[in-house]
């Protein structure tokens, strides 16, 4: 777990930072490149005087100490060079091997170090090349001008053994730090996106409500609109009429009512009830204003049942009080829709008729269902009637941009235009949900 630590910078403001080894400030690289650089030299020296048991040494020992120290200076260069310092100290280990000294460590570790560099800081197929052609160098170069009594072994099972051991460390260390690269970059851009992700799915929720909400009211206001004017209207001449257009009124105003709060009570619906356990927990602190606040108790009361294509015949006849004679027709056989696919259905259909009775100079409205086999064509035309001098236009309002984000939302498509001998259209298309009963399993 990273433990975090309050700092504080040279300008003096407080600073935090995590306590990671590897987001702790690098050493500096030119001092340990020198000091590396200088252990590795001084080993040298041992090195060039190993000699077999019960041999004298064959050649002097400065020529081994000066080439490894060559091998060790390149190494000065081997972050930002590593294939020149790797190729020239495997010709400084070439020609010390040529001269006839035993490959120990001490001496091929320069060599060793370049490879374990190189294989770090570029790909794998690099540093395999390198590294096969050094041991291919060393081993020739031995068995041809070596010693002739070296046992077979140092020539051979050592320099492959002492090379390919840093060339897989490093292998080893450049993909590990590729992959906490990788495990970092995804940790970074998850961090970066959820607040966007979060952001998107809150405009989402709030248009959906929009929509709820434009739906429900505007269509019970634009009739309860009408009807007022109707008793308005009817007052002096026909009280009874008025009487029952009125009492009509107070129904739409009902139903109005009803539909909001079903769809306030999706939202509350949306928080969990209380678990037992919970509600065992005995409360010890509240504060005065928790004291002072009524507490609503939590209802299993399902809210009311969401609206479909069943609901179609009560929404025609709602729109009669107001003027307007809806003709429902089917054509195909019923296939069963999925919950958001019907509620869409019945919204379209709701809003294009609300829109004619706000827009339209007309006295009637035909409503056309039509299956295929994966596709519900809900049609909605208003074919006699002008559109009224006082009404705004249809297209500049939230309606018909409400019915292409529902349509959409479940899959489907709308269009919606002017029919050349007069009126206008709404068609929408809408998938077919397709239900297979499953056989039981046999027991």
């Amino acid at each position: 777990m990273a433990v975090r630590t309050a700092v504080t910078a040279p300008d003096g403001n407080p600073h935090t930072m995590i306590d990671n080894p590897q987001r702790l400030p690098p050493a500096r690289p030119h001092a340990v490149d020198a000091g590396l650089a200088a252990a590795l030299f001084a080993c040298s020296l041992p090195g060039s005087l190993v000699t077999l048991p019960g041999h004298d040494p064959g050649v002097p020992w400065w020529p081994g100490v000066l080439l490894t120290g060559v091998a060790c200076a390149a190494l000065l260069w081997r972050r930002g060079l590593p294939r020149t310092t790797t190729a020239v100290a495997v010709v400084c280990a070439t020609a010390v091997s040529a001269l006839g000294y035993i490959l120990t460590v001490l001496l091929l570790g320069p060599l060793m170090v370049a490879l374990h560099s190189l294989a770090v800081r570029t790909d794998r197929r690099t540093a395999n090349t390198f590294a096969g052609t050094g041991i291919a160098l060393l081993v020739g170069v031995a068995l041809i001008v070596g010693p002739g009594d070296e046992p077979l072994v140092l020539k051979l099972l050592g320099p492959a053994a002492w090379l390919l051991l840093p060339t897989s460390l490093g292998t080893v260390t450049r993909l590990r730090g590729a992959y906490l690269e990788a495990v970092q970059a995804r940790a970074e851009h998850a961090e970066r996106t959820r607040e966007e992700e979060a952001r998107r799915r809150v405009t989402e929720e709030r248009m959906r409500i929009a929509r709820d909400l434009h739906d429900v009211v505007a269509h019970h206001l634009v009739l309860a609109n009408l009807q007022a004017g109707a008793v308005t209207r009817m007052l002096p001449a026909r009280p009874d009429e008025a009487g029952r257009i009125a009492g009509v009124l107070s129904g739409t105003t009902s139903a109005a009512l009803r539909e909001l709060k079903s769809t306030v009570g999706l939202l509350r619906h949306q928080v969990d009830p209380p678990s037992v356990v919970d509600s065992k927990v005995p409360t010890t602190h509240t504060t005065d204003r928790e004291e002072r606040m009524p507490h609503t108790p939590y209802t299993d009361k399902p809210p009311a049942p969401t609206p479909g294509l069943a609901q179609l015949p009560d929404l025609a006849s709602s729109f009669r009080h107001a003027g307007l004679a809806v003709t429902l027709a089917t054509d195909g056989d019923p296939r069963p829709l999925s919950a958001g696919a019907a509620l869409t259905a019945y919204r379209i259909v709701q809003e294009a008729l609300t829109n004619v009775t706000k827009h339209a100079v007309t006295g009637s409205a035909e409503v056309r269902l039509a299956y295929t086999h994966d596709r519900l064509v809900v049609r909605v035309v208003n074919a006699e009637g002008a559109r009224r001098p006082d009404s705004p236009s249809p297209d500049g309002g939230y309606g018909l941009i409400g019915m292409r984000e529902r349509a959409r939302s479940v899959g489907g498509h709308i269009r919606v235009g002017h029919l050349p001998q007069g009126g206008f259209e709404v068609v929408a298309e809408l998938p077919v949900q397709s239900y297979r009963l499953e056989e039981p399993a046999a027991t």
